[in-house]
């Protein structure tokens, strides 16, 4: 069905155009208005060592379109539009025996949806319609969402990228001030062509099993970024799942220009609590619960503060960083299980380095090689230090290296074309982590119809 609709939609757009075109009063509309699509070859193998925990290894390859059209608005006090995107997976190699899931209804692999004997589809996909209204400097949109905000992210580390429903308003009115709110209702996963309700980690289990996998249709959000002055910006958002966690975030981001070089500050902290249901007994027993090593059943109780600095000269970049998870559970955010993103600096290949009373420390380096003529050519490796996991009978400890490789094409038939490759390690004895190696590769390239 989305095979057949995917071009439909596309060709409405366009039929859209013209018409529009005709007048006029709807310049706007037609002169601001983008279509491309993007064509991603990915390939991920994934070999889990030490440990018993299924699986042993995951591999999988596939080709992915992603159609993106965005519209301009209509002329006059109130302008309207349309966006829409539309998802594409197409499987190349995936056998039953890598494209492993735990046999829970609705749980794919790491790529790929899979069929009821635990197989990978052939293929998958989606259509998201987004509807936008624009007043001044202030905007709405409701449908398809794809929010990059410290209290949610959406999630584009596969074959195709994760969305959400909802509705979300911003607004620029005043100078230097951004202000963000909005409701988010279901997700779709990165390895799914189905929108589910919303959920954390701790209560994403077997959708079997009810009190292993409660769920939720009302994450509210706010917040705002302020630029200070053009190099420094402050930030506050508030979220809010409904019966399970609200949280508060502030922000803190400098660039200060040195004698030699400049320096980049991000300076974070979130402090997550529970709520509704989650903040009862009852609720915590009848599956509100949050992940972590907790006093309390469940209950989310979480300060997570970090720091970074960034140290660039010519196309050198060194970082250097700091997080500490404070209370009796993991850091809490939107997480269905298929794949998820937070907002911490430790979020990285492999892990996330978020477990209840974790500190870890990290390293990296980059390097652009258009520094010395290769525009196009980088490179970068992460190191991160975790310890201090709350666990029964001893404290627990992980660490992770990440690796990436990357070559952009910046000029000729074949310019935009992306190839990269992504390697990591990591190697943990936190409870019900199996020590992993990783290799991705990525070609990625997108063409603009206008």
């Amino acid at each position: 069905m989305f095979i057949r609709s995917l071009p439909s939609a596309v060709a409405l757009a366009i039929l859209s155009l013209s018409a529009h075109a005709a007048d006029s009063t709807q310049h706007g509309f037609v002169e601001d208005s983008h279509l491309s699509v993007t064509a991603r070859n990915f390939y991920i193998n994934q070999d889990n060592r030490d440990g018993t925990a299924n699986p042993s290894k995951q591999e999988e390859w596939g080709q992915g379109f992603i159609f993106n059209f965005t519209s301009g608005y209509t002329a006059g006090t109130v302008g309207f539009g349309v966006d829409a995107i539309g998802l594409y997976g197409v499987r190349l190699d995936s056998g039953k025996g890598t494209a492993y899931n735990s046999g829970s209804v609705g749980k794919g692999g790491i790529v790929f949806p899979s069929d009821s004997d635990g197989r990978a589809v052939g293929d998958f996909g989606s259509l998201g319609l987004t509807g936008k209204v624009k007043i001044s400097k202030t905007e709405l949109k409701l449908g398809t969402l794809q929010p990059k905000l410290p209290v949610v992210q959406s999630n584009d580390g596969r074959l195709l990228p994760q969305t959400f429903e909802g509705g979300q308003i911003t607004s620029n009115e005043i100078d230097n001030l951004t202000l963000v709110g909005g409701k988010l209702e279901h997700a779709k996963g990165r390895n799914s062509s189905n929108n589910d309700s919303l959920t954390i980690a701790g209560s994403n289990g077997n959708p079997v099993t009810a009190r292993a996998n409660q769920r939720s249709n009302e994450f509210y959000y706010a917040g705002g970024d302020y630029k200070i002055t053009k190099d420094l910006v402050a930030q506050y958002y508030y979220g809010e799942l409904e019966d399970f966690y609200k949280q508060h975030f502030l922000g803190l981001t400098h660039n200060w220009a040195l004698p030699v070089g400049s320096l980049k500050t991000d300076l974070r902290y979130f402090n997550s609590d529970s709520d509704g249901k989650n903040a009862t007994q009852e609720g915590r027993i009848a599956g509100y619960r949050a992940s972590g090593y907790q006093n309390k059943n469940g209950e989310v109780d979480n300060r997570t503060w970090s720091a970074k600095f960034t140290y660039l000269l010519q196309g050198h970049s060194l970082t250097a960083g700091y997080q500490r998870v404070n209370g009796t559970s993991d850091f809490p955010f939107l997480n269905q299980g298929d794949g998820s993103s937070s907002y911490l600096i430790t979020d990285v290949q492999i892990g996330k380095f978020q477990r209840a009373g974790e500190r870890t420390w990290l390293a990296g380096y980059g390097y652009d090689f258009a520094a010395i003529g290769v525009p196009g050519l980088t490179t970068s490796v992460l190191y991160l230090k975790g310890d201090n996991i709350a666990a029964a009978g001893f404290d627990r400890r992980e660490w992770e290296r990440d690796f990436s490789l990357g070559y952009v094409i910046p000029t000729g038939t074949l310019k935009g074309l992306g190839l990269t490759w992504r390697n990591a390690s990591l190697r943990s004895d936190a409870a019900s982590q199996r020590n992993q190696d990783e290799n991705r590769l990525i070609a990625s390239y997108t063409y603009n119809f206008f």
